[in-house]
């Protein structure tokens, strides 16, 4: 079956709070998720397959800014177009929304995540050290964030 995206709203928690807690060491907590799919100042987008949740991504509208808050894909769903899927819809959601800038933070140890912005043309604005806790609940050091960002401007051509 194809993968189609739906808006999210409370409805969903159930299947929102499963996938983070599958997908992520440090998950949001239910009450976290609860608030930002009934935020009216975000939007938050799942990627679904066969009535399954594989995905689900936040978008904040700031002032001139759009931010990406959270990504998250089910492990046995990545590699598979997932995020690639929800990021390219929430660059064009932040275009349409007269976006200057979409930004994002991320793991600096996260390979796969910074590979992908990448691919969607986001490059690094700094770094903000410590930022996340260790992986690890022991042994291990808190870890930077990258902070990146993309240009939703269009460009003038010569």
């Amino acid at each position: 079956m194809t993968m189609h995206l739906e808006r999210l709203a409370v409805a969903h928690l159930e299947s929102v709070a499963a996938l983070e807690e599958a997908g992520q060491v440090h998950p949001w907590r239910r009450a976290t998720l609860a608030q930002a799919l009934a935020d009216d100042t975000l939007e938050v987008w799942g990627a679904w397959r066969d009535a399954v949740l594989l995905g689900y991504a936040v978008l904040a509208w700031l002032p001139f800014e759009a931010e990406l808050q959270a990504i998250t894909v089910v492990p046995h769903a990545r590699r598979q177009g997932v995020a690639g899927m929800l990021l390219a819809h929430l660059v064009t959601r932040s275009r349409q929304g007269g976006a200057e800038r979409l930004l994002l933070e991320v793991r600096e140890s996260n390979a796969p995540a910074l590979a992908l912005y990448r691919r969607y043309g986001f490059s690094e604005d700094g770094r903000r050290r410590g930022y996340y806790p260790p992986v690890e609940a022991r042994g291990s050091e808190r870890e930077a964030a990258v902070l990146m960002s993309v240009s939703l401007q269009a460009r003038a051509v010569d």
